[in-house]
């Protein structure tokens, strides 16, 4: 279950300003339990989980088995919540220099012209017996339209049907229902289809086919962090009190005219799971002049670059941190051969996990003491089922949070603004 420390915050809020919070907090929570809040249609990544599809993740599961057995690449060509969710599970669970099956590639998350040369330039080079590597790809896009995963949809597609005899195999589409452009290629192409939920926005949208093929051609299983999830649907509603304290806590740092959340953690492979977070909670709460600009840390690394801002520099910034409570490796600090030239015989003996931690919690006293409110958002052990729970846990969160802004948190209208600007420089017409 996800435990919340906020006591270092606290020193920053009085009792009855907590209290308040707390009240207003209970009443968004019903707004997204009663469906009363706006935007209450997008409501569908609770009701995956009160109804869980069993058939289709044995369906994913299966299909996601023989890719494993053939790729030797499965490419993620998508764009915001349509790649984040998976890269940030990928990126958590699987190992850092060896691929545990296909190696997983994204694509169509931005349009550098160069990434996507050197990408196909790359899908070309043999393997090691001189054979074209196999290469699947699954384009994830509810309209088909958005511009940076079409253009390199449209590229890498090109690209395998001109390799492979059975490119229509190799193409595996994650799109709305019907309609739209992406529709009209599957049904002349005849590819595999996997529907996004029309009540589920993308930000939204890991534990669906969007996040959980990828997640799972990547050899992670997908059933334990699915029902993760589910455990903590199924336990919201008995106690709920770390996610009512921890919307408090955010809602009082806004209120209070903190503008910057650093979210960051101590474990270089939840980077990629914070970076979901900006993007859950940043298009959710930014609206109507009202959010904390999410920026991301990853520590200790970035104590040596933006540490030293976040110590004494503006006192605008709240700090929050994504902490696993057992190590995720049991590597210790070897006995050194000869004397202590390094100055590091203090540490023999010593665990890594228990260095980090040392520095996480100096650095929680030392940022506390400078001025900055620090929340701590505690998992137990990283696997597939601690970070479902972490991910509905957010969803929830962000969902209860923004509704205390009075905002809605499912629509994304200044997303719209930058489009019409770009295509209008580009001739397209409307």
């Amino acid at each position: 279950m996800v435990h919340i420390d906020i006591e270092s915050a606290k020193r920053f809020i009085t009792t009855d300003e907590f209290a308040d919070a707390n009240q207003k907090a209970e009443t968004a929570y019903r707004q997204v339990v009663e469906g009363s809040g706006q935007g209450s249609d997008w409501l569908g990544w609770r009701r995956i989980l009160s109804e869980p599809n069993d058939a289709e993740l044995e369906e994913i599961t299966d299909h996601a088995t023989r890719i494993r057995e053939d790729a030797d690449l499965f490419i993620v060509c998508g764009i915001g919540g349509s790649y984040t969710g998976a890269m940030a599970v990928i990126k958590a669970l699987n190992p850092v220099f060896r691929n545990n099956g296909p190696e997983v590639l994204f694509a169509g998350h931005h349009m550098s012209g160069k990434y996507l040369k050197e990408l196909i330039e790359y899908l070309e080079e043999p393997k090691a017996d001189g054979e074209l590597k196999s290469v699947y790809l699954n384009v994830i896009s509810k309209s088909g339209s958005t511009l940076e995963t079409a253009l390199a949809f449209r590229m890498l597609r090109s690209w395998i049907h001109k390799s492979y005899e059975d490119a229509d195999r190799r193409i595996i589409a994650t799109t709305g229902p019907s309609g739209g452009v992406l529709n009209k290629i599957i049904e002349e192409e005849g590819y595999k289809k996997y529907i996004i939920p029309e009540d589920v926005g993308g930000r939204y949208s890991v534990l669906t086919p969007v996040g959980l093929l990828p997640i799972a051609v990547a050899g992670i299983d997908i059933q334990r962090l699915f029902y993760g999830a589910v455990s903590v649907l199924e336990q919201e509603k008995k106690n709920r009190k770390a996610l009512i304290d921890y919307a408090s806590i955010r809602y009082l740092m806004h209120e209070k005219g903190y503008a910057v959340d650093v979210i960051g953690s101590f474990e270089p492979e939840l980077n990629g799971f914070t970076a979901w977070i900006q993007q859950l909670i940043g298009e959710s709460e930014g609206k109507e002049g009202k959010g904390l600009y999410p920026a991301l840390a990853g520590f200790s690394t970035d104590l040596h670059s933006v540490g030293q801002l976040i110590q004494e520099g503006r006192r605008n910034i709240f700090e929050t941190l994504i902490v696993v409570e057992k190590p995720i490796s049991n590597l210790v600090v070897n006995r050194s051969d000869g004397e202590d030239i390094d100055q590091l015989s203090y540490l023999t003996g010593k665990s890594f996990h228990e260095i980090n931690r040392s520095a996480l919690e100096g650095t929680v006293q030392a940022h506390s003491e400078g001025g900055i409110p620090v929340c701590k958002v505690v998992i137990n052990i990283l696997n597939e089922q601690n970070l479902g729970e972490l991910i509905y846990f957010y969803e929830l969160f962000t969902a209860v949070y923004v509704y205390m802004l009075e905002v809605n948190p499912f629509n994304q209208p200044g997303v719209e603004d930058y489009k019409k600007a770009m295509y209008r420089l580009l001739g397209k017409d409307n």
